[in-house]
């Protein structure tokens, strides 16, 4: 047993290491070569099981975190499903401040990881006591024998990409890579994963994707806080109403916003052409792609990585629900009737 490679000790052994797959067919009519980063093959079904594990590991290693604490983080709900899945396997009691705009199935999962779940409203500001920031904060404050993982604001969120996403996506290309589209909401996956990529090549060029309604595109080019960007937008883990330090804004060269109508629909037409049942970042992410295309951002011989960073599965009770595309007045004539595709026999 103890030879045999596809044993694992357990579940954290399997972070890591996810598959590139190549976009054929919704990019056919593109120019350039692209390759998919598909981070559900993570055992938590999303690219945050590499922070969670690499923070948790180092505040271990940094004596920070003791057996019999609690861990604390604020969410959109992949990071804390898989810091609860690293609490489950190391002994550590678990807390989580999640958006209000975290989908249902994200929040009932993360209850069924174990961990103790404060649903906080989305839509006021960062500093607002009710925000989810402010209520991690306080929890922490109050709960001796706490860690508070801070995402936003940890420079470890990036390490952890810059020791793995990158170093995976460079031999994966065997160094070919031209560009990196990434969506960017806390900053860590775009900004480790480019820091290494560029030490290896400097011409890469690395495209962060944001939200309507958020503030990071702007504060890239211009470097000032517009709080006049901000406005509710649907997606989840994409785009911010505040600046996180874990975002390295000189490590991106430019900025692609788009819609959240767009990108549900796109990660609709992801499932239904190339066979991968993704989220809807993942569905920003190529909605990015087709945007970059149109305006001539690529070159026959380009090799362009986006990461998709989790799975469908998270988002049953949203895009992939005809009753809440419907409800956002996402649907057009042509999306209405494909969502007549089930028949009921009687």
């Amino acid at each position: 047993m103890e030879n045999n490679k596809q044993v694992f000790d357990n579940v954290l052994d399997l972070i890591g290491n996810t598959p590139m797959i190549k976009l054929k067919k919704i990019t056919s009519e593109f120019k350039g070569n692209f390759l998919a980063k598909v981070e559900a093959f993570n055992p938590g079904h999303s690219s945050k099981d590499r922070i969670a594990l690499y923070i948790i590991e180092e505040a271990e290693r940094q004596g920070i975190l003791k057996p019999g604490d609690t861990i604390i983080e604020t969410t959109s709900g992949n990071t804390g499903f898989s810091i609860a899945m690293v609490s489950v396997i190391k002994g550590y009691d678990c807390i989580l401040a999640v958006s209000s705009k975290s989908s249902a199935d994200k929040i009932d999962m993360l209850k069924n990881m174990g961990a103790k779940v404060y649903v906080c409203p989305a839509n006021v500001s960062a500093d607002d006591p009710r925000s989810y920031y402010q209520v991690a904060k306080r929890l922490h404050d109050e709960i001796k024998g706490s860690v508070y993982i801070n995402q936003y604001f940890n420079q470890l969120n990036m390490d952890a990409h810059y020791h793995s996403t990158g170093p995976e996506i460079w031999n994966q290309t065997n160094g070919k890579i031209t560009h990196l589209v990434a969506c960017s909401g806390t900053g860590g996956t775009i900004s480790g994963t480019a820091k290494y990529l560029k030490e290896q090549n400097p011409d890469i060029k690395i495209i962060g994707v944001d939200a309507y309604g958020s503030v990071l595109k702007k504060y890239h080019e211009t470097r000032e806080f517009d709080d006049k960007e901000i406005y509710p937008y649907r997606i989840e883990g994409l785009g911010k109403n505040l600046i996180p330090t874990a975002t390295d804004f000189d490590a991106i060269d430019a900025f692609v916003k788009v819609t959240d109508e767009e990108s549900a629909h796109t990660a609709r037409e992801i499932a239904k052409v190339e066979g991968l049942f993704v989220g809807y970042t993942s569905g920003a992410a190529m909605q990015a792609i087709k945007q970059l295309d149109e305006e001539g951002e690529f070159k026959e011989d380009d090799i362009v990585v986006t990461i998709f960073p989790d799975h469908g599965s998270r988002y049953m009770s949203k895009i992939y629900s005809d009753k809440w595309m419907r409800d956002q007045g996402f649907f057009d004539s042509i999306n209405e009737e494909a969502a007549q595709s089930i028949q009921y026999v009687k």
